[in-house]
């Protein structure tokens, strides 16, 4: 088709990608004198109601959604009966090619690219407008770096009286397709959010989650697989992008973000992070910190220096008595990091951006719930990682706010599961919790079934 024209008015002029319902060419308005792409439906299938029903479909969804970071449909006709599109021409390329010439992207630049994404679909799914094909080759990178989300060929209303009904059908990409579309069961716009986090684990790591060599074998590991830990391919992630990562993949929608926008919130708290310096040159973003609410106190320093003096003595007589079997077990041993908030009943978010203060050394900073004048939930919590599967015999939490209800759960699961393994406490100043023996897991989870209105953790320790 190159040289052709379009209706008296769009000349191709290259072949821009191809897939199975059509192909895009880069072609020239000659009415408006401007660069455009063209999509045009693939012969064989402009006999086809149903496609040339989708076809018509996707270009009424975009129409609906002028957003900076969704591509602008700009005409729609038939030529010579085939059906076409005609989109603002975005000059650049798609995620997939950075990540294939680049290599996995800085935390922040991945960060930044999935923020603007999750702003386009949270548009969409605003006006009522499911993708379902999220992934890096329908997001365009622009000549100055904003991302545009392109081909809504398979996209959906939310409202189920509306559209083609596409149950036990397995549409998207395999690589990105969300356990529900694999399964052939109704999607909403979390399944769009579970595609998000595929596609920020792969800017972030340089690969899939599931690699698989057919379709259906990708689908089955999107079905069954454990979400994989993004800090495990790439530890300077830091825990709060890796959490967000977790929680959008979660195989159960429910566990997902409340919606697009509550995601979008949690990307921006990382984005921030890094914007207002508290990013370090290795690209590791962190949670700001709080300044400390105490002021120092000039006596107590003669207290300290003699303490410290009466440890050093105690020290050193424990060792020369061979008071250390050397096994590694006593307490401060094992090093928790707190993950990610746990508010499965609720909107998914429980303060994300405050999670990292629960285990960063300073007891001036904490993790808090959402205050509640009415506490309806079985609970809320926070979840920590061992770094590996552990046998704790205690978790000791300090609290500037105490008076809340918690226990101590534990599991193999970041996103769930978690079975019972300490005894319900009141939760003081510095409480610790006792924990049952003989099995070793690599989460814990601080249950919390009673905030009393708000509930900090300031510091974790494990024993």
């Amino acid at each position: 088709m190159i040289g052709e024209v379009i209706d008296g008015r769009y000349e191709i002029e290259d072949l821009v990608g191809t897939g199975g319902m059509s192909s895009v060419y880069r072609a020239r308005d000659t009415v408006l004198g401007r660069r455009v792409a063209i999509k045009i439906l693939h012969e064989h299938f402009s006999s086809d109601d149903e496609y040339v029903e989708r076809f018509r479909r996707e270009a009424r969804a975009i129409a609906r959604l002028n957003h900076p970071n969704i591509v602008t449909v700009i005409d729609r006709g038939e030529f010579e009966g085939r059906q076409y599109i005609v989109f603002e021409h975005v000059p650049g390329q798609n995620l997939k090619d950075l990540v294939r010439r680049s290599g996995p992207l800085p935390v922040q630049q991945a960060v930044a690219l999935t923020h603007q994404v999750a702003r386009g679909l949270g548009f969409a799914h605003e006006h009522g407008i499911v993708h379902r094909d999220v992934k890096p080759q329908n997001v365009l990178v622009d000549e100055t770096g904003s991302p545009k989300v392109t081909d809504f060929g398979i996209a959906r209303s939310v409202d189920p009286k509306e559209g083609l009904t596409e149950t036990g059908t397995l549409l998207g990409t395999s690589d990105y397709i969300s356990p529900e579309q694999a399964g052939g069961r109704r999607v909403d716009e979390r399944s769009d959010q579970y595609s998000l986090g595929v596609l920020l684990y792969e800017l972030l790591t340089g690969e899939v989650p599931y690699p698989a060599e057919t379709f259906m074998a990708a689908a089955m590991r999107h079905l069954h697989d454990p979400v994989p830990s993004v800090r495990e391919r790439r530890p300077e992630v830091p825990p709060q992008v890796d959490a967000i990562v977790a929680r959008a993949m979660a195989k159960d929608p429910s566990e997902r973000f409340s919606s697009m926008g509550a995601m979008e919130a949690a990307l921006e708290a990382c984005a921030t992070g890094a914007e207002t310096g508290s990013e370090e040159a290795t690209g590791v973003l962190r949670a700001p910190r709080r300044p400390s609410r105490r002021r120092p106190r000039r006596w107590l320093a003669p207290l300290v220096l003699g303490a410290l003096v009466l440890l050093a003595g105690a020290l050193a007589l424990y060792f020369l008595i061979g008071g250390s079997d050397g096994d590694g077990g006593e307490v401060g041993s094992v090093r928790l990091t707190a993950l990610r908030d746990f508010d499965p009943e609720g909107d998914a978010t429980e303060h994300p951006e405050d999670v990292p203060n629960a285990t960063d050394g300073d007891p001036d900073t904490f993790w808090t719930t959402e205050t509640y004048e009415a506490f309806s939930k079985s609970g809320v919590g926070l979840i920590l990682d061992a770094g590996e599967k552990v046998g704790l015999d205690r978790i000791e939490i300090t609290s500037d706010e105490p008076g809340f209800t918690a226990e101590i759960r534990a599991g193999d699961n970041p996103n769930g599961g978690f079975v019972p393994f300490s005894e319900t406490e009141e939760v003081g100043a510095r409480t610790t919790f006792e924990l049952a023996g003989g099995a070793s897991y690599r989460y814990y989870l601080i249950w919390i079934t009673d905030p009393n209105t708000r509930a900090h953790v300031n510091e974790v320790r494990a024993g």
